[in-house]
C-alpha cells in the first residue's frame, strides 16, 4: 500500500515537472537589435510565393502551471532567389487577426491589448537583410532580417535549414523570440506568471506562381 502511494506521488510530481517545464529552455534563443536597412530585392532569378496553403507559423506560450499551443491562420509572402540562399531574399506578411490556439479564450485574450491589439496592429512582417551558410544547432543556413510586431521593429538573427529544388524553396526553423522585446508586456496572474520567452516554428514553402 505504502509502496503504490509512494509510486503515485513520484508520478504526479513527474506530471507537473513536464507541464511546468520551460519550452524554450533548450530552443536558440535570438537577441532583438536595432533594425537595418533593407537592401533592394534581387532583380534577377526566381520569385517563388509563401502562403498558408502550404506552409505554417505556429508558436509555444508558457507560464508556470503550463503551455499553450498556437498558430497564424493567414500569411503571404514571397522568397526571392538569386542562384543560392546567401543572395536570396525573404518577405513574410502575417495577419495577426488570424491568430488562433488550442484555447479559444486565450485566442481572442491575444487578440486584445494585452498581447497582440490586432486592432491597431492588424499586421506583422520580416523581412531577410542577410543570410548566411551554417547555422547553430544544424541548420544549414543563419538568416537575419527585419521583424515588425506590436508596431517595434527590430534585427533578428535565428539558424535555419533551407532546401531548393527546381519547384521550391523550404526554409524550417524553431527558435525561442522575447516577446517584452516587441513591447508585449503582459504578465499574467500573479501566482501563474507568463514566461518571455515565445518558441516559434517556422515551416515555410515558397512555390513558383
Amino acid at each position: 500500500m505504502n509502496s503504490t502511494r509512494t509510486n503515485c506521488v513520484i508520478l504526479c510530481s513527474l506530471l507537473l515537472l513536464t507541464a511546468c517545464s520551460d519550452p524554450a529552455a533548450d530552443k536558440p534563443k535570438v537577441t532583438a537589435t536595432e533594425a537595418v536597412p533593407i537592401a533592394t530585392p534581387a532583380t534577377t532569378g526566381e520569385r517563388y510565393s509563401i502562403s498558408n496553403d502550404n506552409s505554417k507559423i505556429e508558436f509555444v506560450g508558457s507560464k508556470v502551471t503550463g503551455s499553450h499551443n498556437g498558430s497564424f491562420q493567414k500569411f503571404s509572402g514571397t522568397i526571392d532567389y538569386a542562384g543560392q540562399p546567401e543572395k536570396s531574399q525573404v518577405s513574410v506578411n502575417i495577419d495577426m487577426n488570424s491568430v488562433e490556439t488550442d484555447t479559444a479564450k486565450l485566442t481572442e485574450h491575444l487578440k486584445t491589448a494585452d498581447f497582440f491589439e490586432v486592432s491597431k496592429y492588424p499586421q506583422a512582417t520580416f523581412q531577410s537583410t542577410e543570410i548566411k551558410a551554417g547555422g547553430e544547432k544544424g541548420g544549414t543556413h543563419t538568416v537575419t532580417g527585419n521583424l515588425q510586431l506590436h508596431g517595434v521593429t527590430k534585427s533578428i538573427t535565428f539558424p535555419a535549414t533551407i532546401n531548393v529544388t527546381g519547384d521550391a524553396v523550404t526554409v524550417d526553423s524553431t527558435f525561442a523570440i522575447n516577446r517584452k522585446d516587441f513591447g508585449i508586456n503582459y504578465a499574467g496572474a500573479a501566482d501563474n506568471l507568463i514566461r518571455d520567452d515565445v518558441v516559434l516554428t517556422l515551416k515555410i514553402s515558397g512555390t513558383k506562381p
